[in-house]
């Protein structure tokens, strides 16, 4: 009851969450039908699961491909694709309630394909240009005394950018939209879907940079770029006609909350802001009043131009006080600060167990483990939302989260660890540097060298690394040296593999919750400001690696990794807690 009245407070269409003996029954009956598979090939679940997986497939080759292709076009430097994550980054964070909006004003076919198609199109674009900066890179260099260059690196940046917001666009409309209609507003096939659509991801971010990685090592660069137009292509087609067929067969994806014109969305807005406390009785002209009035007319004779900016600032800042208005904005909250970590198979922890003499097939190995570990997570989600609940999933995941990465706050301080924390307070005097240096030597006997001093950074000259899937291969780096001890690399990549398994379920419970308790028509600006604050909490976790980037720190970003992982957690119990105080008041 509680679920209708709200939905019917903010606009949205009034829905009931089906009980699962009601849908498992209805599926058992199914099954018993002969033909069934055929039936099910030509369902929506199984054609949204064939879409998801070419656009993910895609988006992993995308994402992998473009940071190579900027480290080769600026003499592997990191530059350049620096910038493109700033940007990527920036982009979201400001744009995302934007992004939300447009969802949520337009039909779902609308926006699914013109999504579909900026992406796939600004991919194909983008991976022409770079076809061509490859193919004439010396001759572009000699033009307008290299300008042109700087005009093809900024087209590629800014494709790039506008490919990963109509990306957004299309996860937030067809994962966090689609399938809560396409599942009958049913919870066991949400969560089942739900999962499935995490499991294609998990395979997909192994597989697919690997693919085209072996495309670009054994032809090349130019051949890399020629083989995900071709993709982006292929997969326009099949994926619009996949998508089509899915709001087809689904009549109630042609049914939502009727859209307000932009003008008069803001309009009456101010209206309602000018006349709060002037309602009860008609009030005399006045100077006030004529003010107000002159205030709304001049706001309707500014150009349209003023007219539209103003309307994107409002709608951004009634986006971000949606999401804050929502009742899972604390776990929603909670997710975003698991963002800041860098307990994950990301470059910069893969950059530091190098420094340990982990070699890149063992790796390459471990990301397989995490990968299966991650999958496990998912099939526990499904088992413990069946016979616990949601909102109980999301504690039992968080605290299994918090259990493993215990053993990395533990390979802090094991043997084998090169933090030094003297390295962090240069006004230290001298004889105590040397002191403390002396105890530091003894204890980094182990540390891995590198080339260059002693403080080497994480991450070194990019010109001594192959790049594989979010993994770096060193060059020149001595084979003859060994850790003295590997115990506390160990505990780390065992508590970052381990630690997936709550990781996975947490996020599916936290994804859920968003789905089932935001009405349909905040849907896409709630979660568009959820993806802004998930870049934001990302970009913080950069920062920090950036303040402190050698491997004597990394245990320090370790440790306020966790920090921030257990205080998103804490803001998820401080939901549970209100959300069932809240269910025992309703019964």
């Amino acid at each position: 009851m509680s679920k209708r009245a709200d939905a019917s407070q903010c606009g949205g269409v009034v829905v009931e969450f089906e009980s699962d003996d009601i849908r498992d029954a209805r599926a058992k009956r199914a099954r018993s039908i002969p033909g069934s598979a055929l039936i099910y090939l030509k369902g929506p679940k199984f054609l949204i699961y064939v879409s998801g997986a070419l656009s993910m497939w895609g988006d992993r080759m995308w994402h992998f491909a473009i940071s190579v292709f900027l480290i080769e076009l600026y003499g592997r430097n990191l530059l350049l694709t620096a910038v493109f994550g700033l940007v990527v980054a920036g982009s979201v964070l400001m744009l995302g309630a934007l992004i939300g909006d447009w969802v949520d004003r337009n039909p779902r076919n609308k926006v699914a394909h013109a999504s579909l198609f900026i992406q796939n199109i600004s991919v194909t674009v983008c991976s022409i240009v770079l076809m061509l900066v490859f193919s004439y890179k010396q001759r572009i260099e000699q033009i307008w005394d290299g300008w042109l260059t700087v005009v093809c690196y900024t087209v590629v940046i800014v494709l790039a950018d506008v490919a990963n917001l109509a990306s957004t666009a299309l996860t937030i409309a067809i994962q966090r939209d689609w399938i809560v209609v396409i599942t009958g507003y049913n919870r066991g096939h949400l969560a089942g879907m739900n999962a499935t659509m995490r499991r294609i991801d998990q395979v997909t971010n192994i597989l697919a940079p690997l693919a085209v990685g072996q495309v670009m090592t054994l032809a090349s660069n130019v051949v890399g770029c020629g083989f995900i137009l071709g993709w982006n292509l292929v997969s326009l087609i099949v994926e619009f006609f996949f998508l089509s067929r899915v709001y087809r067969i689904v009549p109630a994806l042609s049914v939502k909350p009727p859209v307000v014109e932009m003008d008069q969305v803001f309009l009456q807005r101010v209206e309602r802001r000018m006349s709060q406390g002037n309602v009860a009785q008609p009030q005399p002209l006045t100077e006030g009043n004529c003010n107000t009035g002159l205030h709304l007319k001049e706001i309707t004779n500014l150009p349209l131009c003023f007219r539209r900016f103003r309307w994107l600032v409002s709608t951004c800042k009634d986006g971000w006080r949606a999401y804050y208005r929502q009742p899972v904005f604390l776990a929603g909250m909670g997710l975003a600060f698991l963002y800041t970590t860098v307990l994950g198979f990301d470059c910069i922890t893969t950059g530091y167990a190098y420094t340990q003499g982990i070699s890149g097939s063992l790796l390459s190995l471990l990301m397989g483990v995490s990968a299966i570990t991650g999958l496990m997570g998912t099939v526990m989600f499904t088992r413990l939302r069946k016979s616990y609940g949601l909102v109980n999933t999301g504690i039992i995941s968080s605290c299994i989260h918090l259990g493993c990465l215990l053993l990395c706050v533990c390979s802090v301080f094991a043997p084998g660890s090169p933090m030094d924390l003297s390295l962090l307070m240069p006004y230290i005097t001298a004889n105590s540097s040397s002191e403390l240096g002396g105890m530091a030597s003894q204890r980094q006997k182990h540390t891995y060298p590198l080339r260059g001093g002693s403080n080497q950074p994480l991450l070194p000259d990019r010109s001594s690394i192959h790049w594989t899937n979010n993994t770096v291969l060193f060059d020149n780096v001595p084979s003859d040296t060994a850790p003295e001890s590997y115990i506390s690399i160990i505990l780390l990549f065992l508590g970052v593999i381990t630690a997936r398994i709550g990781l996975w379920s947490f996020d599916l419970t936290v994804t859920q919750l968003l789905q089932e308790n935001i009405c349909e028509s905040e849907r896409g600006v709630v979660n568009g400001v959820q993806s802004s604050m998930n870049y934001l909490m990302d970009l913080l976790h950069f920062i920090m690696v950036i303040s402190a980037p050698q491997p004597q720190h990394f245990g320090i970003l370790v440790i306020i990794s966790v920090l921030f992982i257990t205080t998103g957690h804490t803001m998820y119990f401080l939901y549970a807690h209100k959300a069932k105080r809240k269910r025992r008041l309703d019964t």
